[in-house]
């Protein structure tokens, strides 16, 4: 296996890109079809589309550097986010929901 494609569930496409914008800090990377496609590396994707049934279902986990950061511009966006937690080896992680409810976990490695 060679590349992701994460697909994340969204019931309002429309509504849904531009919280993935704000999420990812910039639109996204490719539209094919209905798809709107994040690049993550240069092997991972993340895709949000419109599936209303399976909307709200999405774990994902994604590794980040400048944790605050990301945060404060969700902030300044409206999005809310669990409390940070540190685990025992340095890492920080915390969940961020979107509308649909589909959990989006950020780890920052110290």
């Amino acid at each position: 296996m060679t590349h992701l494609y994460s697909v994340v569930p969204v019931r309002d496409l429309a509504a849904a890109l531009r919280w993935f914008a704000a999420f990812f800090g910039r639109p996204a990377d490719e539209r094919v079809g209905s798809e709107a496609l994040w690049r993550v590396s240069d092997t991972a994707w993340i895709v949000v589309d419109e599936h209303p049934g399976r909307a709200g279902h999405a774990l994902l986990t994604l590794g980040v550097t400048g944790l605050d950061a990301i945060l404060a511009r969700l902030v300044a966006h409206g999005a809310e986010h669990e409390p940070v937690e540190t685990y025992g080896n340095g890492v920080r992680h915390v969940v961020v929901v979107d509308p649909d409810g589909n959990r989006l976990s950020l780890a920052e490695a110290p």
